[in-house]
């Protein structure tokens, strides 16, 4: 049973900065997943933030680009998304997502709220 659990959210300030990470079990081989972050504010539609492809390479939404980076740790099986210079627009409900041959999976949610 693949199973996502997130921790990291929380409240901060505008400029500030947060780590999420992501600890996947459940799965034989974590390399080579498809797997990341997408967020969800209130009233709006779940969208991308970070995510590894299959391949290894990486994908940003624009919004984030230069201020969020993805990273995983192939030994911890765990995927981490370090936020930084956080805007009041960043405040969502992050989760962690992972693609096991061809069903998805998805972490609880964690909240992060930045103040302005």
């Amino acid at each position: 049973q693949v199973q996502l659990v997130e921790s990291g959210g929380g409240l901060v300030q505008a400029g500030g900065s947060l780590r999420l990470s992501c600890v996947v079990s459940g799965i034989i081989r974590f390399s080579g997943k498809t797997m990341g972050w997408y967020r969800q504010a209130p009233g709006k539609q779940r969208e991308l933030v970070a995510l590894f492809t299959s391949g290894g390479s990486t994908n940003y939404a624009d919004s984030v680009k230069g201020r969020f980076t993805i990273s995983r740790d192939n030994t911890k099986n765990t995927v981490s998304l370090q936020m930084n210079s956080l805007k009041p627009e960043d405040t969502a409900v992050y989760y962690c997502y992972v693609r096991v041959y061809d069903a998805d999976y998805w972490g609880q949610g964690t909240q992060v709220t930045v103040s302005s």
